[in-house]
């Protein structure tokens, strides 16, 4: 199966993927794929959020998405391959790699058909608030899509290797929500991504506050309670 092959199957017959993923057929080859167009899908999408600023944040947003995605993956995998060995699974690393690159190829997918819209937002809307709370919301539409092909890969990858239908689901809420907290974090330590037109241009920002307050801070903003200077 070539690159666009598998990217495509993905998109059409997941249980196809599923079931190669079960058998650990190409492996390596699928995670390659699977990390080469997710990252440039993210990319592209990346350098949309970063076009309120400057050319620099175009390039910088188009870097840490792909960036930020990676880093959730590379710290979360190891921790749902110990939660289904605890819950009776016996797939393999690479495996549980393989299954979250799918939700992860999926996600950057639906972030990439959501642009049209966000940039047709960008071009009619000079609020900058707004065009954050916009890109928070794309993402987590594109986020449950990719955590719904996810829960399904889950349960169609372990079968009866988990105990339990009840286990099962716990075992992938329990890592969603991990998974949801991490990424999360890694977005507030890697931001700027939408970067503020009267800020100059920054690749980090200082640490300090927290993702959940600063999107509190943004929807007071955007409904008059209050102006942030």
């Amino acid at each position: 199966m070539n690159n666009l092959a598998l990217i495509e199957t993905i998109l059409r017959d997941r249980q196809a993927v599923f079931a190669e993923i079960r058998r650990g057929a190409n492996l390596p080859a699928a995670i390659r794929t699977m990390l080469l167009f997710s990252a440039a899908f993210l990319a592209l999408y990346g350098g949309v959020m970063g076009s309120t600023h400057s050319v620099l944040q175009v390039l910088s947003s188009a870097l840490k998405l792909p960036l930020l995605f990676l880093a959730t993956l590379v710290v979360c995998a190891p921790t749902l391959y110990f939660f289904n060995l605890i819950f009776g699974s016996n797939q393999s690393l690479s495996q549980n790699i393989a299954l979250m690159l799918t939700a992860i190829t999926i996600t950057s997918v639906v972030l990439l058909s959501l642009a049209p819209i966000v940039l047709f937002f960008l071009l009619t809307s000079s609020s900058y608030q707004f065009f954050k709370l916009l890109n928070v919301g794309v993402f987590m539409v594109a986020g449950f899509v990719g955590v719904s092909y996810l829960s399904q890969g889950m349960r169609a990858i372990s079968g009866s290797r988990v105990e339990g239908a009840r286990a099962r689901a716990n075992l992938v809420r329990l890592w969603i929500l991990i998974y949801a907290f991490v990424g999360s974090q890694a977005a507030w330590t890697l931001r700027p991504f939408v970067g503020a037109p009267s800020m100059t241009f920054e690749f980090l920002r200082p640490l300090g506050g927290n993702f959940y307050a600063n999107i509190f801070v943004s929807l007071g903003e955007l409904l008059g309670f209050f102006t942030v200077r």
